[in-house]
C-alpha cells in the first residue's frame, strides 16, 4: 500500500492474534495485487492495457467497485472521476514544476467517466491512452475487507489501519471508544492534531494538501486534481 499500515485487534492469546491479523493482512495484499496500477499483471493494468482496443471481462467483485465509482461520479458531480488518474502523467510533486494548460489539454480529453462502456461482465474504455485508478478508494476498500475477514472470525474489537484510511470494527475490550486524531495540516510539528474522535464502530478516512505537495510562487499545489482543468485543489 506504500504507506504505514496495521491491524489492531483484541484476542485470547498473542498467537491467536498475530494468526487472526495474518488472515486481514492476506486480504489487504489480494485487493493490492489485484487492484494496483503498479503492477502489470492486476485487473486494472489489464483495462488499461486494452483502451481503445478491446473490452475487457470482469468478475462481480469487479463491476461492483465500478459501480461504486459510478454513484461517486453522480453523487460528486463529476468531481470524483476514476478516468483521472492520467493527469498525474503532468504532475510530478517531487519538482517545482506547475504543468501549463497546454500540457494538460491532450490529458484531458481523456478524462471522461461519462464515455466508459459497460456491464456487469466487461468494461471497454473508447479511447486509446484512458485509465481507470481506484486509488481514490482503493485502500478503503481494502480495510472494509479486511475488517469483514476478522469480524467473519468473530473478532469484536479493534480496527484496521491503512495509511490513516481506517476501519473501526468494535470498541476497545473494557467497551471505550477508540480516540482517533486527526492530523493538524498546518502544524509545524509532526504528530500534532487538530481533533480527536472517539469512535467505537465505522470508518474514517482523510485527505488534504499537506503531505503531497508542491509550493511554487508561494502557492501550494496538491495532489488532489480537479478532473475538469486538471489543476490543484485549493484548500
Amino acid at each position: 500500500m506504500a504507506s504505514r499500515c496495521e491491524v489492531v485487534l483484541a484476542a485470547a492469546s498473542e498467537q491467536q492474534a498475530q494468526q487472526l491479523a495474518a488472515l486481514a493482512i492476506t486480504e489487504v495484499r489480494r485487493i493490492e495485487s489485484k487492484y494496483s496500477r503498479y503492477r502489470a499483471d492486476s485487473v486494472l493494468s489489464r483495462i488499461n492495457a486494452q483502451a481503445g482496443r478491446a473490452s475487457v471481462a470482469i468478475d462481480s467483485e469487479t463491476a461492483s467497485l465500478l459501480d461504486y465509482a459510478e454513484a461517486l461520479f453522480v453523487s460528486s458531480a463529476g468531481l470524483f472521476d476514476i478516468t483521472s488518474g492520467v493527469l498525474r502523467r503532468a504532475w510530478n510533486f517531487k519538482q517545482q514544476h506547475v504543468p501549463d494548460d497546454e500540457s494538460l489539454a491532450p490529458l484531458l480529453a481523456l478524462v471522461s467517466w461519462s464515455q466508459v462502456q459497460r456491464s456487469q461482465q466487461e468494461i471497454f474504455l473508447p479511447q486509446v491512452g484512458m485509465e481507470i485508478d481506484f486509488g481514490g478508494f482503493g485502500k478503503e476498500y481494502a480495510a472494509d475487507r479486511a475488517a469483514s475477514v476478522l469480524l467473519a472470525q468473530g473478532v469484536q474489537h479493534g480496527y484496521v489501519n491503512l495509511g490513516g484510511d481506517l476501519r473501526i470494527f468494535g470498541p476497545m475490550p473494557d467497551g471505550s471508544a477508540w480516540q482517533i486524531g486527526i492530523a493538524d495540516p498546518r502544524a509545524s510539528n509532526a504528530g500534532t492534531t487538530c481533533a480527536n474522535l472517539p469512535v467505537q464502530s465505522g470508518a474514517l478516512a482523510t485527505s488534504g494538501d499537506y503531505e503531497r505537495y508542491i509550493e511554487v510562487d508561494g502557492v501550494r499545489h496538491c495532489h488532489i486534481l480537479l478532473p475538469h482543468n486538471g489543476h490543484s485543489v485549493r484548500y
